[in-house]
């Protein structure tokens, strides 16, 4: 796995809004949907607002990637689900410090119930035929 350049974090982590369009079986992307983006360390992190019902969210269990575009960036990603309550709650803390403007009713639901079990760690995928 190739990682994220510091350039990359920084456009992705600060971009308020992030396109997330995941790869159907067939190889094609579904049409690109608007969340949220959160940074952690040196990885990003989203949820599905409206938890595992999300169309997005249920697009991306077919395969597990997708395509993302947020602060510039165009990119291939693999979307590998988050099962660890302490990164969980360093990513709630997260959300209310970058998203916690906009009100208790986004931000809520983003930090809690079962939304919290949609986290998804982005990874950038390597081009096809990179070694």
């Amino acid at each position: 796995m190739t990682g994220w350049t510091s350039e990359e974090l920084d456009r992705i982590g600060t971009a308020q809004e992030l396109e997330v369009a995941p790869l159907r079986a067939d190889g094609t992307l579904r049409q690109p949907v608007t969340i949220w983006v959160i940074r952690e360390g040196d990885d990003l992190y989203v949820r599905s607002w409206r938890g595992r019902s999300g169309a997005w969210y249920r697009g991306v269990q077919e395969r597990h990637q997708g395509h993302i575009r947020a602060g510039g960036v165009d990119k291939d990603v693999d979307l590998v689900a988050v099962d660890d309550e302490e990164l969980n709650e360093r990513i709630d803390a997260a959300y209310r410090a970058k998203y916690g403007r906009y009100g208790s009713s986004y931000v809520e639901p983003m930090t809690s119930g079962e939304t919290r079990t949609t986290t998804l760690r982005l990874e950038p995928r390597a081009a096809k035929g990179a070694a």
